[in-house]
């Protein structure tokens, strides 16, 4: 591998920079709490590990050289985020830290893993879905492979690191988010930013479409 070091660097710019995960894990942390955060990021972390081994059998490339593959990916993951967005923005109801406590004492194990999925969900089908993953594979990763050794190998690892950094800044973010709660954990201000985080997800789903 070569440059590690300017890898690193440039992976954890690319985690710090706002986008899709960033956003959802701020409203599934501001509106059900912490652990709902922690979900969407194993979401997240799934759907990197499912592009990792997409890339490790070279589909990755097939994908990017097929338009229409490449398309469909492309605009099953807009019409995903303009889902996630308009579901956002029309929600009513936003529910506080202390009504999901209040709400998982009264509820059965199988309801709570219902609860936990969705953010899980979120996470992973965002991921999977978004055509500037592949691009990451196929652009940018191999910029720091040495192309006599073993190229599998060096990818797993650029994957690795680059999963280990997103899913540590994200982590870091879901623990300042959920004590900033204390202050912000307001019915007013949730729907605000619910309806705010709506907007921007819909946004996305728009610039990923065009």
């Amino acid at each position: 591998m070569d440059n590690l070091l300017a890898y690193i660097l440039m992976a954890l710019m690319m985690s710090m920079l706002p986008g899709t995960d960033t956003v959802l894990i701020m409203k599934n942390t501001l509106s059900h709490g912490s652990k709902a955060g922690r979900y969407t990021i194993l979401g997240m972390a799934t759907g990197l590990t499912f592009w990792t081994i997409i890339a490790v059998f070279g589909l990755s490339v097939v994908i990017a050289q097929s338009l229409f593959l490449f398309n469909a990916i492309k605009y099953m993951g807009a019409a995903y985020l303009l889902y996630l967005g308009i579901r956002a923005f029309f929600t009513k109801r936003t529910l506080s830290l202390e009504a999901v406590q209040v709400e998982s004492q009264h509820s059965n194990d199988k309801s709570a893993h219902h609860y936990n999925k969705e953010p899980y969900l979120q996470g992973a089908i965002s991921n999977i879905l978004n055509p500037k993953t592949i691009l990451v594979y196929i652009t940018f990763m191999p910029q720091f492979i040495d192309l006599n050794g073993n190229t599998n190998q060096q990818l797993i690892v650029l994957s690795l690191i680059l999963t280990i950094i997103a899913v540590g800044w994200f982590m870091i973010l879901v623990y300042l988010i959920d004590h900033l709660k204390k202050w912000l954990n307001k019915p007013k201000f949730l729907t605000i930013f619910q309806k705010s985080t709506g907007v921007m997800l819909i946004g996305f789903g728009v610039k990923t479409a065009i």
